[in-house]
């Protein structure tokens, strides 16, 4: 692995499993220094012993909690130079006639007021790095912000507002002339733990899998590891013209939404 992180900081939201987790491992195996957040502290701990990485447990939609979590960043490494808002849920639910109020609440306050706290938040410390007003912040949303599903109503309408929410702050950031890109990956359907144990647990484990395999035209799903690698070179001086945008990661399956 290279060194193309070297010496940045960085701060991984939901990093406890799945596509967080890989990040953690990617950013730090590339010379990051990263503090990740999440709930889950055995998982955090033995993730901090493998990569050498900081867990500090903190939920994203806990808004009295984020002046904390950044004070803590400044005072340890006096800097953060990548952020990538990851954490998400789906809990609680549903289609448009069958969600609760509850339920949709409980999806908005993490995937969307918990998105725009990180990127806040993480906006006004990059903005006073050293040397000036630096930085790359990156969105977890989803191939579902174009491609939405029926019974999954707040998940939907959630990852497509973090796009905009992307797209407004990274011409906010450009238009106060700081050097801070802004940016959403849209991830397909990703190999992590719980896609497998949803396959495994299935009455038919292959045709469960043939399934998730075959939303794409390539034929797979995604590897964690793929994911890690877009949000690694998003934090990389390689993308410094890139904000603004929202790259997806789906193997085609949106390009083909249209097609036969």
């Amino acid at each position: 692995m290279n060194d193309r992180l070297a010496g940045k900081v960085a701060l991984v939201t939901g990093g406890t499993s799945g596509i967080g987790a890989g990040t953690v491992r990617r950013l730090c195996a590339e010379g990051a220094l990263v503090v990740f957040t999440g709930s889950n502290a055995d998982a955090a701990h033995a993730i901090c012993a493998e990569t050498g990485a900081t867990f500090i447990p903190h939920r994203v939609e806990d808004v009295a909690a984020w002046p904390t979590l950044m004070e803590a960043i400044a005072s340890r490494f006096g800097r953060l130079d990548l952020a990538f808002a990851n954490a998400g849920t789906e809990s609680g639910d549903a289609s448009i006639e069958d969600i609760t109020i509850d339920g949709w609440n409980g999806v908005v306050a993490v995937n969307q007021t918990g998105a725009m706290l990180a990127v806040q938040h993480a906006i006004r410390a990059m903005a006073r790095n050293p040397g000036g007003p630096a930085g790359s912040i990156v969105v977890n949303s989803s191939m579902n912000a174009h491609r939405a599903m029926g019974n999954f109503v707040a998940y939907s309408a959630t990852k497509a507002a973090a796009v905009a929410l992307v797209k407004s702050a990274a011409v906010h950031c450009g238009n106060r002339g700081y050097r801070i890109r802004v940016n959403a990956i849209l991830p397909g359907v990703v190999e992590t733990a719980m896609i497998s144990n949803l396959i495994d647990g299935a009455s038919d484990p292959a045709a469960s899998r043939a399934a998730y395999e075959g939303m794409s035209p390539l034929k797979r799903m995604a590897r964690i590891d793929e994911i890690a690698a877009l949000v690694a070179y998003l934090a990389s001086d390689e993308a410094a013209f890139v904000s603004g945008s929202e790259l997806v990661i789906d193997g085609a399956t949106t390009a083909g939404m249209m097609g036969v």
